[in-house]
C-alpha cells in the first residue's frame, strides 16, 4: 500500500507513523479525554487502510483521515450526550425500590426463545424502555416490537409455570 507525492511513493505504514501522533494532538484539544481522542484516531486510520487504494489517490489524504477522526469523535460525543440524557430521564422515573429478580425457571426460559425476542424482552423488560425505544433500540417498526414480545409471552407462558399464589382480599 503506497501513497504517491511529489517525490515518489509512501508507504501506508509510513505515512500513519508520520500522522497518527500529530491526528491524536489535534483530537486531545476537542475530545473530553485522551483515550477518546486515540480511538478516534485509530478508527479514522483503520478506515484509511481498508481503503488505502482510494485514499492514497487523494490530493490529501491526511485531511480525510482528519475529517473522519473528527466525524467519528462528533457522533461519539452526540451518543454519549444521548445516553446520559435517556440514563438521567431513566433513573429520575425509577422507584427506590429495585425490582424483584426474576427466578431461574424465567431465565432458563427466556435463554431458550430466539434471538429477535430475547433481546426485545430483555430491553422492554429488563431495560424498561418503552415499546417505541426497544424499536429505536433493534431498528424495527413499533409494531413489530409488539407483535415479538407478545410471542415470546405466549412462548414464556406455555414454559414457565405460575409461581404468584392468588390471594383473596379478606373483608
Amino acid at each position: 500500500m503506497t501513497l504517491q507525492t511529489n517525490g515518489g511513493e509512501v508507504d501506508f505504514e509510513d505515512w500513519y507513523g508520520e500522522e497518527h501522533a500529530a491526528l491524536v494532538r489535534a483530537l486531545i484539544l476537542a475530545a473530553p479525554s485522551e483515550d477518546l481522542a486515540r480511538d478516534c484516531a485509530d478508527e479514522a486510520f483503520s478506515r484509511a487502510c481498508a481503503k488505502w487504494e482510494r485514499v492514497s489517490t487523494m490530493t490529501n489524504p491526511t485531511g480525510w483521515t482528519y475529517r473522519v477522526a473528527v466525524n467519528v469523535l462528533r457522533r461519539r460525543l452526540r451518543r454519549h450526550r444521548l445516553e446520559a440524557t435517556l440514563l438521567q430521564s431513566r433513573s429520575s422515573h425509577r422507584d427506590v425500590d429495585a425490582p424483584p429478580v426474576p427466578d431461574d425457571e424465567l431465565w432458563d426460559a427466556v435463554r431458550e426463545l430466539p434471538e429477535r425476542q430475547r433481546v426485545a424482552i430483555a430491553l422492554r423488560y429488563v431495560a424498561d424502555l418503552t415499546e417505541a425505544e426497544v424499536a429505536h433500540a433493534m431498528g424495527v417498526r413499533p409494531g413489530t416490537v409488539a407483535a415479538t414480545l407478545s410471542k415470546a409471552r405466549t412462548q414464556l407462558s406455555k414454559q414457565v409455570q405460575p409461581s404468584i399464589e392468588v390471594t383473596a382480599w379478606q373483608t
